[in-house]
């Protein structure tokens, strides 16, 4: 299996985090063409963001495809789970996790110059992303992972994300996204203890901190 695109994104980190934990080979790549809007990447994903898979001939897009392709395919434990109910809960905290946390990010990346900053944007995104972890709070499990005692499919949703608010987050005055919600903050915890995931992290953050520098630079 090929995966196209950087380690500096969280959705390409949700595929290798998934491949990692469930111990399968996975060749990461840079995009062809060089970039996401060539023609050579087109043809591959005309959606034209990464990750993008291929495996034997065949092309997937979108991270939480990827990962359940990943999961279904590859030997060994099953990370999204063997009941009906874990696996809808672990759908769950994914789906909160894309349609009501990661949409505030947008308004912070487009204020981080404080030069230009527009504060009422930012307090209403940081008042969204405090609402949404609440949610994220209240339907995990009983720990010490999102939803089980073993990291899983919605860990593999949920970790990039926070590894990007860890770096983001404290420029906006919230150092702790997890502050004042009690499963968050053991899950949190766990992650950080998680050899597998400290690996991945430090590797995003080399990537996205570059990212960042070079788009504070830029004109």
């Amino acid at each position: 299996m090929k995966l196209y695109g950087y380690i500096g994104s969280p959705y390409v980190v949700r595929a290798v985090l998934m491949a990692r934990w469930k111990g399968c080979a996975l060749e990461l790549t840079a995009p062809p063409g060089g970039n996401l809007k060539s023609a050579e990447f087109l043809r591959i994903n005309p959606i034209g963001k990464m990750p993008a898979l291929e495996d034997a001939g065949s092309h997937l897009a979108e991270s939480t495809v990827i990962c359940e392709y990943i999961d279904e395919t590859q030997p060994g434990r099953k990370l999204l789970g063997d009941g009906p109910m874990e696996r809808a809960q672990a759908r769950l905290l994914a789906r909160i996790m894309d349609v009501y946390v990661v949409p505030n990010f947008g308004a912070l990346f487009r204020n981080l110059d404080p030069a230009t900053r527009n504060d009422a944007e930012v307090q209403a995104a940081i008042a969204g992303l405090r609402k949404a972890l609440g949610h994220l709070d209240h339907f995990m499990g009983p720990g010490p992972w999102a939803i089980g005692k073993e990291p899983g499919y919605a860990d593999v949703i949920l970790a990039p994300e926070f590894y990007l608010a860890a770096i983001l987050l404290p420029m906006f005055g919230m150092d702790d996204p997890c502050d004042g919600q009690p499963k968050l903050t053991r899950w949190w915890q766990t992650l950080q203890a998680d050899p597998v995931a400290a690996a991945v992290r430090s590797e995003f953050d080399v990537s996205f901190r570059a990212f960042m520098a070079a788009r504070l630079k830029a004109p």
